[in-house]
C-alpha cells in the first residue's frame, strides 16, 4: 500500500514532474515510460534516490498513465500532472503532505548522483531557501542576431566562467516554493527561474555530469551505454567476488 507524505511523517519530499509526452525523443510512449536497460526512466529516477534522505517521493504522471505508474512504483504517490510543467509542480506540491523541504527533480535525469541530492538537501536545511545543482559551461558561447544574408551573425562572445548548466533536483523550502508557483502569470523552463522572478536568492551547489537531461535520442543513445556499462561492471565485480 502506498504511504502518503502526509503519513510518512518526512522532512523532505521529492517531486518528480513526469507527465510530458517528450516527444523529441521520438519514442512510442512518453519519455519517463522509456526503457532503460530494462527498467524505464521513471523507475530507475526513483532508485536512485538515496534512501538516507528519508524522503517520501511524489511523481507526476499523465492522468491515463497514474495507474500504470503506481504498478512500477510501489510506494510511491502517483497523481496527474497538467497541461505545463509547472502544472504539474503545482500538483506534486498539493501532494507533498508537510514535507519542510521540497526538491522537484526532472524524472529524465535518472542518473543523478547521491550526492547531488544530498548537496541540495543540506543547503536548504542550512538556510537557503532555494538551491539548484550547476556545472561549469565548457563550450564556448556565442550571442547572436539575425542577418539579412540568413545566416545568424555573431554579436558577441559570453564570458562562460560565469555560467553554469543547471540541473536538478532543485531545493527550496515549502514557503519558497509556493511562493515561487503563486503567480502563474507565465512559464519557467525550471523552477528557479520562477523563484528569481519573484525575488528568491537561488544559491549554486556542485552538479555532476550523470545528471545529464534525456531530451534527444542521442542523449538516450549515452544514457543506455552509460546503463550497460555499469550493469556490465556490476557484474565482473560480482564474479570476481565470488571467484
Amino acid at each position: 500500500m502506498t504511504t502518503s507524505p502526509e503519513d510518512s511523517g518526512a522532512e523532505v519530499c521529492v517531486i518528480i514532474p513526469a507527465a510530458g509526452s517528450g516527444t523529441r525523443l521520438g519514442e512510442p510512449v512518453p519519455k519517463a515510460f522509456v526503457d532503460l536497460g530494462g527498467a524505464t526512466i521513471i523507475e530507475r529516477c526513483v532508485d536512485n534516490i538515496p534512501d538516507s534522505l528519508g524522503a517520501s517521493i511524489v511523481v507526476v504522471v499523465p492522468a491515463d498513465l497514474v495507474e500504470h505508474a503506481r504498478e512500477l512504483l510501489p510506494g510511491v504517490v502517483v497523481v496527474s500532472g497538467g497541461a505545463h510543467r509547472s502544472d504539474s509542480v503545482r500538483a506534486g506540491i498539493a501532494a507533498a503532505g508537510t514535507a519542510r523541504i521540497l526538491l522537484v527533480h526532472d524524472a529524465a535525469r535518472p542518473l543523478t548522483p547521491a550526492h547531488v541530492f544530498t548537496s541540495v538537501v543540506e543547503a536548504v536545511a542550512a538556510g537557503h531557501p532555494a538551491v539548484v545543482p550547476g556545472v561549469p559551461v565548457v563550450d564556448t558561447l556565442k550571442q547572436v542576431t539575425s542577418d539579412a544574408s540568413g545566416l545568424e551573425l555573431v554579436a558577441r562572445t559570453v564570458d562562460r566562467e560565469e555560467l553554469r548548466a543547471v540541473q536538478t533536483p532543485q531545493g527550496f523550502t515549502r514557503d519558497a516554493l509556493l511562493r515561487a508557483h503563486s503567480d502563474d502569470s507565465g512559464l519557467a523552463t525550471d523552477d528557479a527561474g520562477l523563484a528569481e522572478r519573484c525575488g528568491i536568492p537561488v544559491h549554486i551547489v556542485p552538479g555532476d555530469p550523470l545528471a545529464m537531461k534525456i531530451t534527444t535520442p542521442w542523449d538516450l543513445r549515452i544514457i543506455r551505454d552509460v546503463v550497460r556499462e555499469s550493469a556490465a561492471d556490476a557484474e565482473a565485480r560480482s564474479v570476481e567476488a565470488r571467484s
